[in-house]
């Protein structure tokens, strides 16, 4: 077990926290962050692009001209391919970039990234931002007394004045420990967990 200092608001340790050694011991691997970054990446695309097939453009209906005599090539249809303004042929359509990755492997890829994390001495704990309402000013000294100038802040449960109070707050966002992920693990500089968290997080990735 790693010993982690807690701190209050104002950066005054009150206490220490265990976090297994099962998260903290391990050697980042890159081929695996990669994987899980790559695979929420892949989640998030909405994959929007579309065109019209014969069937969807507008026109259609009456055959353009006689099948014979006219000496022009048969046509049944103005949505025809061929034809200006007519359908796509296997043209894209929206679809899902949504793949699967095994359940062990997004797990270790977490652990992997809080270990990075605190191996770069970037993890703090902190018990409660002691906020009295929506403040932004506020929440910015307790960052600047952190030093972290850009942070993911993960809480244990909802707190509308920490999650309002950072909205303004550039290059910081809120998560709680449920939807933690590899991916804004990564994207910030600096982690900020509240003590409640850090045995929520454990429970679901070591226990």
């Amino acid at each position: 077990m790693a010993i982690l200092p807690v701190y209050n608001a104002k950066k005054e340790k009150i206490a220490e926290c265990e976090m297994s050694d099962a998260i903290v011991s391990l050697e980042p691997n890159t081929a695996i962050l990669y994987d899980v970054v790559n695979w929420q990446l892949a989640k998030r695309r909405s994959g929007n692009a579309s065109t019209k097939r014969r069937d969807e453009v507008s026109g259609g209906g009456k055959k353009p001209w006689r099948q014979k005599g006219t000496g022009n090539a048969r046509a049944g249809s103005n949505t025809s391919p061929v034809w200006r303004r007519g359908g796509s042929v296997f043209g894209p359509k929206p679809r899902d970039y949504s793949y699967n990755i095994p359940k062990k492997v997004r797990k270790l890829g977490l652990r992997m990234a809080l270990a990075s994390k605190y191996k770069a001495d970037a993890l703090m704990i902190i018990r409660d931002f002691e906020l009295s309402g929506i403040k932004t000013k506020d929440m910015a000294q307790v960052l600047t007394r952190f030093d972290a100038d850009k942070a993911l802040i993960v809480l244990d449960a909802q707190d509308r004045n920490v999650e309002l109070s950072v909205r303004n707050i550039p290059d910081v966002k809120v998560l709680l420990s449920s939807a933690l992920n590899v991916y804004d693990v990564l994207k910030y500089k600096y982690l900020l967990l509240k003590e409640g968290a850090v045995e929520q997080i454990q429970q679901r990735l070591v226990i």
